[in-house]
């Protein structure tokens, strides 16, 4: 029997060459939605656990729980038609973390109290939206089908909120970028200068939805 030194290079050279979980940018942006959500999961069981043992400030706890929820629900919504409910997740990569489940399902820290009905949820919601979106014009995602659903619910979102203002940015650029949008067919593409403008108009609509927040 015969030993060819090159060919068992090239095996061993095959062995380490990168796989490419994704074919496309669409399945590219479900495995790091999914990786989010896993690592988001993890670090709000670890969150709750220090929180409980006194190991950080309750302000502390707060504004990262909230923002930990927020990037939650962003990544989720994408992972919605696989997973209904985040217990399914959790059950299918074997996680154990009873105090995220819980802080997810009621969707605030435990040092908030729902007293303004609603509209804890709707910031969440608006917030999750917004991040959603600018992630997916971060990663070349341009498809009518892609954005067009996510535009509408932050439209819809933000005029049912009383806190924002009739003269909220938002309610002219967000309403421009859909009527756009609904003019495409749905596997038409936003041109790259589009995209760009997209993405900065979201980021001042967003950072004015922010201190819009701080100041009321």
């Amino acid at each position: 029997m015969s030993f060819n030194p090159s060919a068992s290079n090239h095996n061993r050279a095959e062995m380490y060459e990168e796989v490419r979980l994704w074919k496309n940018p669409r399945e590219r942006e479900r495995y790091d939605n999914m990786a989010d959500v896993f690592s988001i999961i993890t670090t709000l069981q670890a969150l709750e656990k220090a929180y409980i043992k006194d190991l950080v400030e309750p302000a502390e706890y707060t504004s990262n729980c909230q923002i930990l929820l927020a990037k939650y629900s962003a990544a989720f919504r994408q992972l919605e038609g696989e997973f209904p409910k985040v217990e399914d997740f959790v059950h299918k990569y074997k996680l154990d973390c009873p105090a995220a489940i819980l802080r997810i399902n009621e969707g605030r820290p435990i040092t908030v109290r729902d007293d303004r009905g609603n509209m804890g949820k709707s910031i969440a919601e608006t917030v999750s939206l917004f991040i959603n979106l600018m992630d997916k014009l971060k990663l070349n995602i341009r498809a009518n089908d892609m954005l067009q659903t996510d535009v509408r619910d932050l439209l819809d979102v933000i005029n049912r909120m009383n806190l924002i203002p009739s003269n909220y940015t938002g309610r002219d650029k967000i309403p421009k970028w859909l009527n756009i949008l609904t003019n495409m067919n749905a596997a038409e593409e936003i041109t790259e200068e589009q995209a760009r403008q997209f993405q900065m108009d979201l980021e001042i609509c967003y950072n004015e939805f922010n201190r819009l927040l701080s100041t009321g």
